[in-house]
């Protein structure tokens, strides 16, 4: 073993290395705290990220093992690594506050397992941009390229999402909301509710519930909208959403519960993915070119 050139044998122990590794960190500091990842940090550590995949991509002459992870033989067992704990992920139920498997997102060996496959993925999309040719690489860049940004955003992004509960009131306009941990946030807009609407079946069961409500930017706007459920409203890079009412008073509510969502990595992620769709509508094109070549 390690004799060159390395083999599937070794991709499968660096991954085992990987897991221990991420075991020991799991025991002795705990899981991935994914909040201290919010902005700026988690800018500076997706700098720090692609600055380090450059760096192994020049070293790569002189290191054998930075070699390495330009091969299938890292590529594979990363990916088989990765599938089994995201197969674990489905099958356990994941909480918030969940320990071990179930929390994999803040799971070390899981972090360190999809951190190397996207460093492996970022050495194979360095050899094809400085070995460039359209025909060939366009499609294969769009969708490693779309998969490396929609994972590093959709991960080191997380810790901006913000998910708050906001209780609004007729006549009594509202620029606070509370997050799941309980604390208060000011928010750069303001909510007053103008009037609950409930519709119901004939047993008296809720069948639609909505709020009109007016909504006050720092900006200066000031917008008239129904928030209905399914049917969120959308306002500063706010989406806000019919959450919940006073049960006890039903249709006769006078207060409504918004949930009020930001995530300002959201259309970057979306750029990742509209990226690999892009990637293999290339590549159905370029194929069906090829098969009507006489």
């Amino acid at each position: 073993m390690w004799t060159k050139p390395w083999t599937l044998r070794e991709g499968f122990v660096i991954c085992c290395g990987l897991v221990v590794a991420g075991l020991m960190l799991e025991l002795s500091i705990g899981p991935v705290i994914w909040d201290s990842f919010a902005w700026p940090a988690n800018i500076i550590v997706f700098t720090g990220l692609i600055v380090l995949c450059v760096s192994i991509y020049l070293l790569r002459r002189w290191v054998y093992a930075f070699r390495f992870l330009s091969t299938y033989r890292a590529a594979v067992p990363a990916l088989l690594f990765a599938v089994g704990l995201t197969i674990i992920m489905g099958l356990t139920r994941q909480t918030v506050n969940g320990a071990w498997i179930y929390n994999m997102l803040s799971f070390w060996p899981f972090v360190l397992v999809y951190v190397y496959i996207t460093v492996i993925l970022s050495q194979v999309i360095i050899h094809h941009i400085l070995h460039f040719h359209w025909r060939r690489d366009i499609p294969f860049l769009l969708n490693h390229l779309g998969l490396f940004i929609a994972i590093t955003t959709a991960t080191l992004g997380n810790a901006d999402m913000q998910r708050l509960k906001m209780i609004t009131a007729i006549g009594e306009p509202e620029w606070r909301a509370l997050s799941d941990d309980g604390l208060v946030k000011e928010l750069p807009i303001a909510i007053e509710l103008k009037r609950f609407i409930m519709e119901e079946y004939d047993d008296g069961s809720p069948k639609r519930f909505a709020s009109e409500v007016q909504i006050l930017t720092k900006t200066g706007q000031n917008i008239q909208a129904t928030v209905d459920v399914n049917k969120p409203v959308e306002v500063e890079g706010w989406k806000i959403y019919q959450y919940g009412y006073d049960t006890a008073m039903g249709r006769m509510s006078n207060i409504s519960i918004l949930e009020l969502v930001s995530d300002p990595w959201l259309p970057t992620v979306y750029t990742g993915i509209y990226m690999m769709l892009a990637g293999a509508v290339c590549m159905f094109v370029i194929g069906v070119k090829r098969r009507k070549k006489p």
